[in-house]
């Protein structure tokens, strides 16, 4: 049996499941980390949709899917997969299937794989909510067996397998009424279709829970692989994605905290990250993330792996702690700046941390993104700080100042054993995990006004997890800021690196506060991920901006506009990325707004999950607008829908001009 919901809570070990064939390809059983994406090109155009999957198959897709909506998409797929076979080509091809069984059945003798969604596959989405009776329940569960099992035996006769793909925005209305919107509502229905194909014998299957929110992804994966191991005693591979992600910094955060949160605890076998972008630029961020674990050695068993967590994995609580400061509590996340490189520090220099000064009023502008602490090293300032910002200083340096206001001293373990009782009021406390945590853990136990802080030098998000664990079960309850430190070389590396112990700690509850550091100079800008970035001219500004994101990304501090957009496909009835553009520029200066940008109907209404505004493609060239679920004007002109969207939000009373 698993602990929970992996193999080591405390180290990292990959989780064993079942071995899938996937034409030639072998996936799972402790086969490499898989990479895929999906074609955005029209199915019926055979010629592009073979040159984007060449493009891909080039970049390192390793399997590729392409959308069959209906029955020709689905014929078709046979013209491609042979026209790919002609060129010398045999990457695996999976069919993505929404609500047409009939689709999946013509497919499933063609290509290699199929993806069918459980949410819509049989049932449908009307968002009514309807009773049933465990009678009237499982009455349903026999309407979908008749008409899932065709496919398995299709299936089965012809060596393909199958991913059964839950979305947390597409849940039947029947899975609706008797769980909710809920992780535990996508598991069951995967779990659903799972049971049926094991009662046919079928086990070449895949299984994914798909969600734009990171936190629900995370909890998902977790209870299924918990409820597959219990009720099965085996485990099915499982396809990792944050579903739409969205593009840019943004995209590329919010899928390294919902795919490497489950990667860390060994969980996953092949990953997508859906980025509105050309799929192709997707390959690089799967191959920096896949990267990460590559080489990672598996756990020994270790003596404390059994341990007994303190708190519920499958279910969000931030950890309680004392409020320091303004740290802790449940105060938002607080953000620390590195400006200990910086021998002269100037007031202008605190525009990269969201603070601006008129010279001539002796004003600040704060921003929603500013940083609540700088830390400056051995540095003293010459200027007078805006109210809410605060100095951490080493100790050595904090010690003789005589106006000690704006400044609180850091400390390493030896200090602040020999000098604690010489401080008078907030310390940070700083703590590498390579140190005798049980022992510092001893001397804060009753200090009350110490802030600690634990650093990632020589550390896994498992490791640093385990001192929380400790930290609940001695009951001590200081504010904790996780500093995080990248000395990856690209943009992107760094970002997942933030992203992935940062956030995943975050989904958690564990984390008052995040202090992010970098290498000045070490980023490559000219090329990353098939994008040309703007040179990181301000390092400082570009690790303040993730830090931000993250806490986003994780929804634990709000600082701007969130947009949900699908990476596109075949469906897809508008220039997606264009329009997002031109959504996010109109935008963005709405904080806490949550808007869905969706190419078509079937990434609609039910994949926008918790969105408060979506933008549906419903025909060519037309857009429907929701508000919520409820559907406010259909059939808007593509020309003139970001006006429409707009006069929504104003009339919505969520509007406010630009500043």
């Amino acid at each position: 049996m698993l602990q929970y919901y992996c193999d080591s809570l405390t180290s990292y070990k990959r989780l064993n499941t079942k071995e899938v064939k996937i034409g030639n390809l072998l996936l799972g059983n402790n086969n490499p980390i898989r990479i895929q994406t999906m074609t955005t090109t029209n199915t019926m155009d055979t010629d592009a949709t073979v040159a984007q999957s060449i493009k891909c198959i080039h970049a390192g897709a390793e399997l590729i899917r392409i959308t069959a909506p209906s029955k020709n998409e689905a014929e078709n797929l046979l013209h491609i997969k042979n026209k790919l076979s002609n060129m010398g080509y045999s990457t695996p091809i999976i069919a993505d299937i929404h609500f047409t069984p009939n689709a999946a059945e013509i497919a499933a003798r063609i290509v290699e794989k199929v993806r069918i969604n459980p949410g819509n596959y049989v049932d449908k989405k009307r968002f009514d909510l309807l009773e049933y009776n465990d009678t009237e329940y499982n009455a349903e569960i026999e309407r979908i067996a008749e008409r899932f099992i065709p496919l398995v035996q299709i299936c089965k006769n012809y060596g393909t397998a199958m991913r059964i793909g839950t979305n947390h925005g597409s849940l039947s209305d029947r899975i609706m009424s008797r769980y909710g919107d809920t992780p535990m509502g996508m598991v069951e229905s995967a779990m659903e279709f799972l049971r049926i194909a094991r009662g046919e014998n079928y086990h070449q299957i895949l299984l994914s829970m798909k969600s734009s929110n990171p936190l629900v992804m995370v909890q998902a994966y977790r209870l299924l692989v918990s409820k597959m191991d219990e009720e099965f005693g085996e485990c099915y591979p499982l396809h990792l994605g944050v579903t739409e992600a969205g593009d840019g910094e943004d995209g590329r955060i919010k899928s390294a905290i919902g795919i490497c949160s489950l990667l860390e605890d060994g969980i996953g076998d092949t990953i997508r990250v859906s980025l509105t972008e050309d799929p192709e630029f997707e390959i690089p961020v799967c191959k920096d993330i896949v990267a990460r674990y590559t080489n990672r050695k598996q756990a020994n068993a270790l003596p404390n792996d059994n341990i007994v967590l303190p708190y519920n994995p499958f279910q969000y609580k931030r950890r309680e702690t004392n409020i320091i400061e303004n740290t802790g509590n449940h105060t938002v996340p607080v953000v620390i700046a590195e400006f200990s490189n910086k021998e002269l520090i100037m007031p202008n220099d605190l525009n990269a941390i969201g603070y601006s000064y008129n010279p001539i009023t002796d004003k600040w502008t704060i921003s929603d993104a500013a940083a609540d602490f700088i830390y400056t090293g051995n540095n003293i300032l010459n200027f007078n700080l805006p109210g809410t910002l605060k100095i951490i200083a080493n100790y050595e340096t904090w010690l003789p100042l005589k106006d000690k206001t704006k400044y609180l001293p850091l400390l390493n373990f030896t200090t602040y054993k020999t000098h604690r009782n010489e401080i008078d009021g907030t310390l940070f406390l700083l703590l590498t995990i390579k140190e005798d945590c049980q022992q510092v853990i001893e001397y804060i136990k009753n200090d009350k006004n110490v802030i600690l802080i634990i650093s990632n030098t020589d550390a896994t998000m498992c490791g640093i997890r385990t001192v929380f664990s400790k930290l609940l079960n001695e009951n001590i309850f200081c504010p904790v800021i996780l500093k995080i430190e990248s000395l990856k070389p690209t943009v992107d590396e760094q970002l997942i690196d933030l992203s992935t112990v940062s956030g995943g700690l975050l989904l958690d509850g564990f984390g008052d506060g995040i202090w992010f550091k970098n290498k000045e100079g070490i980023l490559h800008n000219a090329q990353v991920s098939g994008r040309t970035y703007m040179p990181v001219v301000n390092y400082t500004q570009f690790l303040n901006n993730t830090a931000f994101s993250i806490l986003q990304a994780t929804r634990t501090r709000i600082s701007k506009t969130e947009y949900i957009s699908c990476p596109s496909c075949g469906r897809t009835l508008f220039d997606l990325q264009e329009t997002t553009g031109k959504i996010r520029a109109a935008t963005h200066h709405l904080k806490g707004v949550k808007i869905a940008i969706m190419g078509c109907i079937v990434n609609g209404p039910g994949e926008m999950a918790d969105a408060d505004f979506g933008y549906v493609g419903s025909g060519q060239g037309k857009i429907t607008l929701y508000k919520g679920k409820e559907v406010v004007k259909k059939n808007i002109p593509h020309e003139i829908a970001v006006s429409e969207l707009i006069d929504l939000l104003k009339n919505s009373g969520v509007w406010i001009e630009k500043q």
